[in-house]
């Protein structure tokens, strides 16, 4: 059985947020940012949100945000596309408020929804929109610009309408945020 001993964990470790290009990541002072994630560029995180143990979010080429009380998961990755890589215009990553985003999820230039949710696994690709209310199932993969409409379940690779949700997992995007909300403050701090 391994044990953790305070002395063999690094003390007072924060994340690392790196300034490229004069763009330095903005922070809430209520979100969880843990010490192994890695906010590069720009980058803006909302109240209560909270970013897992081994997440790298890079803003180089253009902007992500993370809305309030959002949770991405450990190990995801989230990046933007650049208009130098042959796009039409750079394109940011724009998360909503009360997002769930499971762990070691893929998002890429891409749109969520306030309350909407990415399985884990899932990779959301460049010009897709998850609305409001919308689900990504775990492993999914949404190719370039589809839009996931407020109540649908999309899954498969690629992913396509799998069903409408149900009353209940509505309601339970919203006690996934809460809960996050509530974990994530209870790792701000830790030693």
């Amino acid at each position: 059985m391994l044990h953790t001993t305070r002395a063999a964990r690094p003390l007072g470790r924060r994340a690392l947020t790196l300034t490229h290009h004069g763009c330095t990541p903005t922070l809430a002072p209520t979100a969880f940012v843990a010490p192994t994630a890695s906010v590069v560029g720009e980058v803006s995180v909302g109240a209560g949100a909270s970013i897992w143990y081994g997440c790298v979010l890079r803003g180089d080429v253009a902007p992500i945000v993370v809305g309030e009380r959002t949770n991405i998961q450990d190990g995801t990755v989230i990046h933007v596309a650049s208009s130098r890589l042959g796009k039409r215009g750079a394109l940011p990553t724009m998360i909503g408020d009360d997002v769930t985003v499971g762990h070691m999820a893929l998002l890429h230039a891409c749109t969520l929804g306030d309350r909407s949710f990415v399985g884990m696994g899932a990779i959301v690709m460049d010009g897709v929109v998850v609305e409001s209310g919308a689900m990504v199932a775990a492993g999914a993969l949404l190719t370039p610009g589809k839009t996931v409409r407020s109540g649908e379940l999309w899954a498969g690779r690629p992913a396509k309408f799998f069903r409408k949700l149900s009353e209940g997992e509505l309601k339970n995007i919203d006690v996934s945020a809460a809960q996050y909300v509530e974990v994530g403050q209870s790792h701000i701090g830790l030693e």
